[in-house]
This record gives structure tokens, C-alpha cells and sequence, in this order.
């Protein structure tokens, strides 16, 4: 039976090759870090994590961890409502809560399942569900496990959002969902004007953080700090894999109405296991230590604007970013794979996006900056892309 599409895949993957736009994973044998070793015994410097804070090796999250595998065990083997939930996991939402000035929190095992799970217990057909152009995969999934009515309006683009939320004023309730920060452009969205159409056409709003948790505003606490509206959104999600530490873990913070009912008929919540004790444990500790000063926020944001600047006097285009996230355009899809691979050469670790992941004709480097970096990482980087652009004709 398997014969006729063993064959249509072995073409597939050919083509795939043809093309060199393969995917191939590169095996890392240190810790997170901004400086790796690979399985091939290469040293290299890593532009291209989620790593934003340079958590993902912290001495105090693998101390909260470690100490918690003695004291609550290494996993739940149950779902939150039958014997899945631990003092750890309350303490975790709680400070959740407290970070972001929401009113309650609900973890899942990723921010793809909070996202796949919060439209469904919420809406009906009877509703709208009004979503940016640019959302992540997770967002659209969540939007057609729903059948709520579908709008959707160009990215951040405040005159096409009104035009989409007159057309969903016959629908019962309505919801705007956006990305903080589009994570392939890095641009943010601007939620104070998100807001004031919310108000005005008498619609939620909804925004994923977890490119712009941590990352944005002038602590860390994301696009309702960037634009003065904290407590005015009524869902956020996000992830504690980006620059809450880098592991594994989602959630749903917000009005405690929605938390509860989340609670009660989430499916992603209700039928998967519990986040692991050490988790919860290691992202209190995080929460904690990213409270107590800006430091790591502050050196995040030095080295973002740095190299951002200076990509744009060597002369590459740049797309417009607020965040810890820089696009480095290329276009073509076969140019950014022998891009990327060429900075591999030089001791830099990045990765080339192209179609499907981003439109076609839209191939870029995205370059993820992280408060690990030193001056001294980010000179080595630019001073690669500038001796690549050159080699590749990028550069003139």
C-alpha cells in the first residue's frame, strides 16, 4: 500500500534537493548559547536562536531545576484536572500574571497548543474572529479548529483592520488577534491603535508575545508595556521557550472569565499532560530574576540597535524592527541558503527563510540578537555578512 506515495515522496524530497532548499538539521553538543559547538566540531557564534535574554543556560534555572527534580519529581503523568497539578505550576501562573498585569493564567505544553486551543471554547459561528495577515502557523491553526467567521486584515494595516471589523459588526462577539512582533519581519504591532478600534467597533483583542515577551518595552514585559496599555488586552499568549529561558512551556494569560472557561473546555489543556515540575520551577525562577533588574533587557536592546545600524551602513536591506529580530533581505530563495551556508564557513550560525516559511520572493537571513552576545560577537558577524555580501554580489 505504502509503494505509490513512497514514490510520490522520494520525488518530492528530489525536488526539494534539486532546488537546494533542503532542510538540514545541524546538531549542537553544548548548551544554548551565543557561542555552540557543533556535532562536526566546528566553534561557532549563534545568531539564529530564540535565545533572546541568554537564559537558556542560566545557573539559577538549572539550580530551580535540579532541585525541584528532588523535591516534586521529573514529570505528572496526568492532566491538570484529574492529579496533574502541582503547588510549582500555581506558583508559575500567578507570576505569569503579575509580569504581564493580567488578571489569571493557564499553562500548556507549548504556545502552539495555547493558541490552538483558545478560540474554540470561546466562539461559535455566531462570531468573527478578525486576524493579521502575517499571524504565526499556531494562530491559524487555532482559527480553523473554530467556527467562528473568518476576517483578515494586511498586516498591521489599521485602515484594512476597520474595514474588516465594519464587515463583522452582524457577528455576536468579536476578536482581533495579532502577533506582538511578526517573527520573520520583526516589525510590532501597534497595539495602541489596535486598541482604540477594539474600543470603537466593541471587539476583544488578543496578542501572541513570544517574540516580544521579554524583548519589548522598556522592561521586558512586551507590546501592552511598548505602548502604555497594560491590562487593557484581553488575551495574551506565549511561550516560555523563547526568552523565558528557552525550554519548553506555553500559556494563556488574561481576564479571569476566559482563563476559567479555558480551564473547563481548552482541549489542548484538558487531554495533554502537565508542563514537567522542572519546568515550572526553572520559569518561576526566571520570572524572578528578570523582575529584580533590567540588565539583561537593557543589554538586549544596546546590542539590537548596534547591529542594526551597522548592517545598515555596510549598506544591506533591512527590514523596518523594533525588536530583537533583523531581516536581512536577500529575495531569492537558493541566494540565502548558499548565504547562510557561507557564514557557517565564517564561524556564524544563521539560518535562510524562503517559501513556504515566508512569501515567495521574500527570502531573507533573519538574524536573532540575543543580551549573550558581546560587542565583540557582533563585530565577528558583521564584519562576515560583509565579506559574504561581497562574495555573493549582495554587496557592491
Amino acid at each position: 500500500m505504502y509503494g505509490k506515495i513512497k514514490e510520490h515522496l522520494q520525488g518530492e524530497l528530489a525536488a526539494i534537493k534539486e532546488a537546494g532548499l533542503f532542510k538540514s538539521e545541524r546538531v549542537i553538543v553544548t548548551p544554548q548559547n551565543a557561542e555552540i559547538a557543533l556535532d562536526n566540531g566546528q566553534d561557532v557564534l549563534n545568531f539564529c536562536a530564540n535565545n533572546y535574554l541568554g537564559l537558556s543556560d542560566h545557573p539559577e534555572l538549572i539550580k530551580a531545576a535540579k532541585d525541584v527534580l528532588d523535591s516534586r519529581g521529573f514529570g505528572m503523568s496526568s492532566v491538570r484536572f484529574i492529579c496533574g497539578t502541582q503547588d510549582v505550576h500555581i506558583t508559575l501562573e500567578k507570576k505569569i500574571a503579575e509580569f504581564f498585569g493580567t488578571e489569571d493564567t493557564i499553562l500548556y505544553a507549548a504556545c502552539f497548543d495555547a493558541n490552538g486551543g483558545v478560540f474554540e471554547p470561546l466562539l461559535t459561528a455566531e462570531d468573527a474572529i478578525i486576524s493579521d495577515s502575517l499571524n504565526h502557523a499556531s494562530i491559524i491553526d487555532g482559527v480553523r479548529l473554530c467556527k467562528a467567521q473568518r476576517y483578515r486584515y494586511k498586516n498591521a494595516d489599521m485602515e484594512d483592520l476597520e474595514q474588516q471589523l465594519i464587515k463583522a459588526q452582524e457577528q455576536r462577539f468579536r476578536i482581533i488577534v495579532t502577533d506582538g512582533v511578526f517573527s520573520m519581519d520583526g516589525n510590532v504591532a501597534p497595539m495602541d491603535k489596535i486598541i482604540k478600534l477594539a474600543e470603537k467597533y466593541d471587539a476583544m483583542v488578543m496578542v501572541d508575545e513570544c517574540h516580544s515577551a521579554g524583548v519589548v518595552g522598556e522592561t521586558g514585559r512586551g507590546v501592552t508595556e511598548k505602548f502604555n496599555c497594560r491590562g487593557e488586552v484581553d488575551i495574551i499568549t506565549g511561550t516560555l521557550g523563547k526568552a523565558f529561558g528557552g525550554a519548553i512551556g506555553g500559556f494563556t494569560t488574561g481576564k479571569k472569565e476566559i482563563i476559567e472557561i479555558l480551564r473547563q473546555r481548552s482541549r489542548p489543556y484538558l487531554f495533554s499532560n502537565s508542563i514537567p515540575p522542572a519546568i515550572a520551577a526553572a520559569g518561576s525562577r526566571m520570572f524572578d530574576l528578570i523582575s529584580d533588574n533590567n540588565e539583561l533587557q537593557d543589554r538586549l536592546h544596546a546590542n539590537t540597535k548596534y547591529f542594526n545600524q551597522s548592517m545598515k551602513e555596510a549598506g544591506f536591506d533591512i527590514k523596518p524592527t523594533a525588536s530583537a529580530i533583523c531581516a536581512v533581505m536577500l529575495y531569492d530563495a537558493k541566494l540565502s541558503q548558499d548565504f547562510a551556508s557561507k557564514l557557517s564557513e565564517e564561524g556564524i550560525y544563521v539560518t535562510g527563510f524562503y517559501y513556504p516559511v515566508v512569501p515567495k520572493g521574500e527570502a531573507r537571513i533573519r538574524v536573532q540578537l540575543s543580551a549573550a552576545h558581546t560587542r565583540e560577537h557582533l563585530d565577528k558577524a558583521i564584519q562576515a555578512f560583509i565579506k559574504v555580501g561581497k562574495e555573493l554580489d549582495v554587496l557592491k
